[in-house]
């Protein structure tokens, strides 16, 4: 099994920035596609971004031109910058991750999640 652990969140004034970082270890041959989704009460969770192994990304259009993702796949690192935040973006956000174990077949896994909040 793979653990995802989330850091990097908090408490910033709206315009500040923050740089979500996700962790992940434990067994697997290959992490494929990882991204970062966010959920706030009410709310389906959403989309942010999300990253392929080769580095091609996709970004929500609330993250587009602000937010950027990246990651390191030597060390199975993920990483959310985020720009210009405001009290939209107050959520919490997850890491998730698309597990190769080696036996043929995928899984995606799922951070705890790291509470961002965006307030003056």
């Amino acid at each position: 099994q793979v653990q995802l652990v989330e850091s990097g969140g908090g408490l910033v004034q709206p315009g500040g920035s923050l740089k979500l970082s996700c962790a992940a270890s434990g067994s697997f041959l290959v992490i494929g596609i990882m991204g970062w989704y966010r959920q706030t009460p009410g709310k389906e969770r959403e989309l942010v971004a999300d990253i392929s192994r080769s580095g091609i990304t996709n970004y929500a259009d609330s993250a587009k031109g602000r937010f950027t993702i990246s990651r390191d796949n030597a060390k199975n690192l993920l990483y959310l910058q985020m720009n210009s935040l405001n009290s939209d973006d107050t959520a919490v956000y997850l890491c998730t991750a698309e597990v190769f174990p080696g036996n043929g077949q995928y899984y995606t896994a799922w951070g705890q999640g790291t509470q961002v909040t965006v307030s003056s």
